[in-house]
């Protein structure tokens, strides 16, 4: 189940990352190879710098969605929250308690990561034309 999930995402985030470097316009790498820069430095210091500034939204919000969709794994017997928060509520019976703690952990972490997706697109916005 983990590796099911695990390879959709991958094909999402493979689309992501793709879609964001063809983001990037060719007379940039025409620039680059005209000046002689080496493929690899092309990459990391002209195209990936650009590309982030598309890629960052998508992937951030595949991250949570992914964070998210791990609570669908808990019927298969895998070990996060809420199957942790079934195991506990199988020994005392209290299950609507556990279940809004678990909630509340869930919203926590994705409002976090949606703090820090912010940071980081605003770190990467910078000097961007809008």
């Amino acid at each position: 189940a983990v590796l099911g999930l695990a390879l959709h995402q991958a094909a999402y985030a493979a689309e992501i990352v793709r879609g964001g470097v063809l983001a990037v316009g060719s007379g940039q790498l025409e620039a680059a190879a005209a000046l002689g820069i080496p493929k690899f430095r092309q990459l990391r210091r002209i195209v990936l710098p650009q590309a982030m500034r598309s890629i960052l939204p998508n992937a951030a919000n595949e991250i949570i969605s992914l964070f998210k969709g791990t609570s669908i794994v808990s019927v298969m017997a895998i070990g996060e929250l809420f199957y942790q928060v079934q195991v506990v509520y199988g020994r005392n019976g209290r299950v609507v308690p556990l279940l809004m703690v678990a909630t509340v952990w869930y919203i926590l972490l994705t409002t976090a990561l949606s703090v820090l997706q912010h940071y980081v697109e605003r770190h990467y916005a910078k000097g961007a034309v809008r």
